[in-house]
């Protein structure tokens, strides 16, 4: 039975892509270039400063531009986190439903702990997380691991008796080696040519609901 809920962040627990996309139109309106359309951006949502930057710009991270981009982004959006951000539509129902059932839940993500806290105090749900494990709290960022290890172990819960559920084949990966069950949220930012089925997970949903039918797991 799964005594335990872990949730990626961007594209999982939260629709981030708003205000990620906001920050990088940002910068692009600052470099006369014309704002990306929020569908354009949305698939590269999860894959934070690298993959937007790469989008918006065409550049990788050892640019010489790329130190600067990244900072004039991550300044917008550090003050511009939680404007257009929000819940996936059912999570707080999840969330409810976990809690009501004594189930403790807790974040798992590769955003910053300087921009995972006041994303999830801004959304109010930082203190009812039993556990928030940024990129940066273990020595690793998933796929590695050691991140889902430690939210484990901050709940007092065996890996194998957490359920995780990403939207990138990281998470599942990271959950595989960590020994948790995991789902894809196929709600979130998820190319269309990505062919789920090879990410090897537990299973996927369409919705955050859908996942009470898989804690018996």
């Amino acid at each position: 039975m799964i005594e335990a809920v872990l949730f990626d962040l961007d594209g999982t627990f939260a629709d981030t892509a708003p205000d990620l996309a906001a920050a990088l139109n940002h910068v692009r309106t600052r470099h006369a270039l014309p704002p990306l359309p929020l569908e354009a951006i949305r698939p590269q949502a999860s894959h934070g400063s690298p993959g937007l930057l790469k989008l918006g710009f065409g550049i990788t991270p050892d640019a010489p531009d790329y130190p600067a981009l990244r900072l004039a982004f991550l300044d917008y959006y550090t003050a511009h986190i939680c404007v257009h951000t929000t819940l996936f539509p059912g999570m707080a129902q999840l969330i409810e439903v976990l809690e009501q059932r004594g189930l403790p839940w807790g974040i798992v993500t590769n955003k910053p702990h300087r921009l995972t806290l006041p994303l999830m105090q801004a959304l109010g749900y930082a203190e009812r997380a039993g556990c928030l494990v940024s990129g940066d709290t273990c020595a690793h960022a998933k796929p590695h691991p050691d991140p889902l290890l430690k939210a484990a172990e901050m709940l007092a819960i065996a890996p194998e008796r957490c359920l995780f559920l990403g939207d990138d084949i990281r998470d599942v990966e990271a959950g595989r080696a960590a020994g948790t069950k995991n789902l894809i949220a196929r709600y979130g930012y998820i190319a269309a040519q990505e062919d789920l089925a090879a990410w090897q997970a537990d299973g996927a949903i369409d919705s955050p609901m859908e996942l009470i039918a898989h804690l018996a797991l």
